[in-house]
């Protein structure tokens, strides 16, 4: 996650997710959910200098432990849009007006994370082809919405890919890592990724695009994965 401010944001996100709020010593933060199942469940929040220029195209979205967004009001959520005849959820936005989602509680699962979701231009597109990389299958809603589902090494329940008329102009403020297979990105680029910058001496690791342009970072397995 990209900040102005990787200490207030990480703290406010820390905050509602049950977190930990690491400072990682190099002006950005970490948050480790104390509920996770996964290491990959942790958050990163990176300080970068740009400010953020239009709506985030990757979000979060949350399963409320009550059956209001009260406590993220509180601790300094911004409400965007309450349930109407569209929509059953809250759309809030965090303190950098990064939106968010908010969902009552169901019966069998837990507060926080449980999908992560990706405004796209071809949603079946890329959601076929980030399933062609890590594996699960592809499954479509009556709304449009298409998600990867039961891919392995996935943090939460869902990766959904939803349809949006205009297609991504800037920089997300919000991007993925993934855990390669290989030593190096080849099969990635070979699927039709793009490669945006090599590893250095300060950023060990592989910065790439998927078709639509979405930056994630590619780092090299280590020896105990």
């Amino acid at each position: 996650m990209d900040a102005a401010d990787a200490h207030r944001l990480g703290a406010f996100w820390a905050g509602i997710l049950d977190g930990e709020l690491v400072d990682t010593g190099d002006g950005d933060t970490r948050i480790d959910p104390r509920a996770a199942t996964s290491p990959a469940e942790a958050i990163w929040v990176n300080t970068v200098p740009e400010p953020r220029t239009g709506k985030t195209r990757v979000h979060l979205d949350l399963r409320l432990a009550g059956a209001e967004p009260a406590a993220l009001l509180a601790a300094g959520a911004r409400l965007v849009r309450e349930p109407d005849a569209e929509i059953d959820w809250w759309v809030l936005a965090d303190p950098e007006g990064n939106q968010f989602c908010a969902f009552r509680p169901r019966e069998g699962t837990r507060p926080g994370v449980f999908a992560l979701v990706v405004d796209s231009a071809d949603p079946a597109a890329q959601a076929t082809w980030w399933a062609g990389v890590i594996g699960g299958r592809v499954a479509t809603t009556d709304e449009g919405a298409v998600s990867v589902v039961g891919a392995e090494g996935f943090p939460w329940d869902h990766w959904v890919f939803d349809p949006v008329p205009e297609r991504k102009q800037v920089k997300n403020r919000w991007h993925w890592d993934v855990t390669l297979a290989g030593p190096d990105v080849t099969a990635l680029i070979t699927a039709g990724a793009t490669l945006l910058r090599e590893p250095t001496d300060t950023t060990p690791w592989w910065v790439m695009a998927d078709p639509e342009g979405n930056e994630f970072c590619a780092f090299a397995p280590r020896p105990n994965q």
